[in-house]
């Protein structure tokens, strides 16, 4: 993964996958699925430009995936189905989530 995201890159890879925003002091992002916000997020500071690699470590811990796993969620190979998948494998989410897709 390239140690170096754009703000702006994981924003728009975040809301491909079925996070909404939500403004505040901090963008926070939250999963949805099947229409109803899910307990898993994450946030961007406003005055973020980039993310190194420090805040890109956290990053995957929130949402429950491992370093490789959020590299495909931001780079578009992992869909949100199979996120959800991974998610319900994981015992994170309920198995009624994909039903509801």
């Amino acid at each position: 993964m390239k140690r170096v995201k754009k703000a702006r890159e994981l924003a728009a890879a975040l809301a491909s996958k079925g996070f909404r925003a939500r403004e505040g002091d901090h963008t926070f992002y939250f999963l949805y699925a099947g229409g109803r916000k899910t307990s898993v997020r994450t946030k961007i500071s406003h005055g973020a430009q980039e993310y190194g690699a420090p805040l890109l470590s956290q990053m995957p811990k929130q949402l429950h995936l491992r370093s490789g796993e959020f590299d495909d969620l931001v780079q578009c190979p992992l869909s949100h189905r199979g996120y959800l998948e991974l998610l319900v494998q994981r015992g994170t989410l309920s198995a009624e989530v994909l039903d509801s897709q």
